[in-house]
């Protein structure tokens, strides 16, 4: 379900839910809506004004989290093909067609995740198997004839096993950090919440147009929650930015 619908549907809830309490407002038999009736509900409305507050704001600050963790591993593998491409670069004329290698896989790598056709998926899914076993036996196979190659070839190892483990955590952090048990419980109450505005009002226009206001802020800050925990797609992607920039950067 993309963010949006998630959002609308959200909205919808929370509007209907108010313009609802407002049809119910009409009809309460008047001993319903005397002074202590509308305190009780104001009560139970502070309550669940409160625990959704907490709620949306904890969902936010984890959204925003998780959003910046991925961005942040995505800068430090353009750092880490960087600097493998270096120390290749290093090793001489023999790694040449490990070079060309590594770059093909980071094009590859580039087009699953950011996929240069629109309608295609993005995949933060784990690389082919066979593409990294490819660029590890190339490396190992560097027969080094200087102590500063067979540093060169060590180094490339280790930068090669980062790059094969933050690549694997992005993998496993793919699926995101939303609960969404727990955003059906805070849109609950939300919808309750709404209703309870409407309870405690009569009709008019300004009220109409507050209660639109108050649905829809509901609305966004679902949407953002959403969005921020589908980094490789939708409005609020993660940039490819630091892999491209180290793609144009292998071979020079």
């Amino acid at each position: 379900m993309s963010s949006l619908l998630v959002s609308l549907v959200v909205f919808g809830c929370a509007f209907g839910a108010a313009v609802a309490g407002i049809v119910l407002h009409g009809k309460l038999p008047e001993h319903h809506q005397d002074g202590e009736s509308k305190d009780v509900v104001k009560l139970v409305m502070g309550l669940i004004a409160t625990m959704a507050a907490l709620v949306l704001g904890l969902l936010i600050a984890s959204a925003h989290g998780y959003h910046h963790t991925q961005e942040s591993e995505v800068q430090q593998l353009g750092v880490h093909i960087v600097q493998l491409d270096r120390v290749l670069a290093r090793y001489g004329p023999d790694a040449t067609e490990t070079r060309d290698l590594l770059r093909q896989l980071v094009a590859a790598e580039l087009e699953r995740i950011w996929p240069s056709d629109r309608s295609a998926t993005a995949s933060a899914g784990p690389p082919p198997r066979e593409a990294g076993e490819d660029l590890y036996e190339h490396i190992v196979n560097l027969a080094p004839k200087t102590e500063a190659q067979r540093f060169d070839r060590s180094r490339a190892l280790q930068l090669l096993t980062a790059l094969g483990e933050t690549r694997r955590l992005l993998y496993e952090q793919a699926s995101g950090s939303l609960s969404w048990p727990f955003l059906l419980i805070l849109i609950s109450w939300v919808v309750a919440l709404f209703v309870g505005f409407g309870l405690l009002t009569r009709y008019n226009a300004t009220v109409l147009a507050a209660l639109f206001v108050g649905a829809l802020s509901v609305a966004g800050a679902i949407f953002l929650i959403v969005e921020m925990n589908r980094p490789y797609s939708g409005l609020m992607q993660i940039s490819s930015a630091p892999i491209r920039h180290a793609m144009a950067a292998i071979g020079q």
